[in-house]
């Protein structure tokens, strides 16, 4: 049981002074970087590789992330029984809290972000199943509690129902909770509930951030997220993937890449075959600007995310980060610059290398 007392003020006093970055996105790094399997995406690495996970949160941080969100994203009593490893749910929860304070604890000024998600099993039509999400919610809530968290997030919800349960249950805790939505392709939620209706109604049950995350990138997600902050009075979170998602391919589900010449086995890009649709560092830059433009602070990347990405948002708007000094210095390029030291003749293959 952690003896910090939360500052249940400081996450809307801090977004109504200016942005405030969230990294996301963990899934997909750690199985870039070799600590969890694609597919299963369970956070089995905060009880297997700890300082794997600790390194990717102290990067994230600082890239410029003010979150240090616990990596428990699929970590639900569901999902381990999926994987036939019930028995490491609270073993994981905790660890990954845990890590996720202490690092937030290194950082004055750092919140730490517990987190429930999309339980894959809500059924609207069926109150047993809809019990046993809230359940797993009100556990790991309770866990993120006692594990000291500043705030609750709830994530990548596509059914209205399930969202609105997740908040449920996080405002019981009575910390801030921001609730964010990733509708799918149907450009409404699974349940049939308008996207921008449903941020209303998270607004109006109490959430003190409620946008979108995951699941679009920043092509298809920022038209939304201009109704949605113009639909709401609180704060608005914009968190994409870094995929050129288009209107005819709105989510990274079905992206199509037609010129691969290997084409992933399981026939979909997704997840593992996504790398040639990687929307590039300055797109990514110019949707937190413009977000933040329309007056939505809380910026961050979901799935894809990288600790250069998150450094991006941050120096989009205005911030500099500790990771800053390793910002691009195209000027002393061999090939790019225009450092006197670069001869002339080596700058000009430039243009014909």
């Amino acid at each position: 049981m952690s003896d910090r007392t939360p500052d249940r003020t400081s996450l809307t006093d801090r977004l109504d002074a200016g942005p405030v970055i969230c990294a996301e996105g963990f899934l997909f790094e750690l199985e870039r970087r070799g600590y969890l399997t694609a597919g299963e995406f369970v956070p089995e690495v905060a009880l297997e590789y700890p300082e794997a996970l600790r390194a990717l949160h102290v990067d994230y941080q600082r890239a410029g992330s003010d979150i240090v969100e616990a990596f428990t994203y699929n970590g639900h009593r569901e999902k381990m029984r999926v994987i036939g490893k019930e028995d490491l749910l609270e073993p994981l929860n905790r660890a990954a809290l845990q890590i996720a304070r202490e690092v937030a604890d290194a950082h004055p000024g750092n919140l730490m972000a517990g987190n429930i998600s999309n339980s894959n099993i809500w059924d609207p039509a069926d109150p047993q199943r809809q019990r046993e999400v809230r359940d797993m919610f009100s556990e790991m809530v309770g866990w993120a509690v006692e594990g000291g968290a500043d705030l609750i997030i709830g994530e990548t919800f596509y059914y209205a129902g399930e969202a609105l349960a997740a908040l449920e249950v996080a405002k019981s805790s009575g910390l801030p909770v921001v609730l964010t939505i990733a509708p799918m392709a149907q450009n409404e939620m699974t349940d049939g509930v308008g996207i921008v209706e449903t941020c209303q109604r998270l607004e109006q049950g109490g959430a003190d951030v409620v946008g979108m995350n995951c699941f679009r990138g920043p092509r298809t997600m920022l038209p939304w997220l201009r109704e949605i902050r113009a639909a709401v009075s609180c704060h608005v979170g914009a968190l994409p993937i870094p995929y050129r998602t288009t209107d005819a391919e709105p989510t990274f589900f079905n992206l199509s890449d037609p010129d691969a010449d290997v084409p992933a086995p399981h026939g979909r890009t997704f997840p593992t075959a996504l790398d040639p649709l990687y929307a590039n560092r300055y797109e990514v830059g110019a949707f937190a600007h413009q977000a933040a433009e329309i007056g939505i602070n809380y910026l961050g990347v979901c799935c894809g995310a990288s600790p250069m990405l998150i450094r991006q948002v941050a120096e989009a708007v205005g911030r500099t980060t500790e990771a800053s000094r390793f910002s691009e210095k195209m000027q002393n390029h061999f090939m790019y610059g225009d450092n006197e030291r670069l001869p002339e003749h080596i700058v000009a293959l430039g243009d014909r290398a």
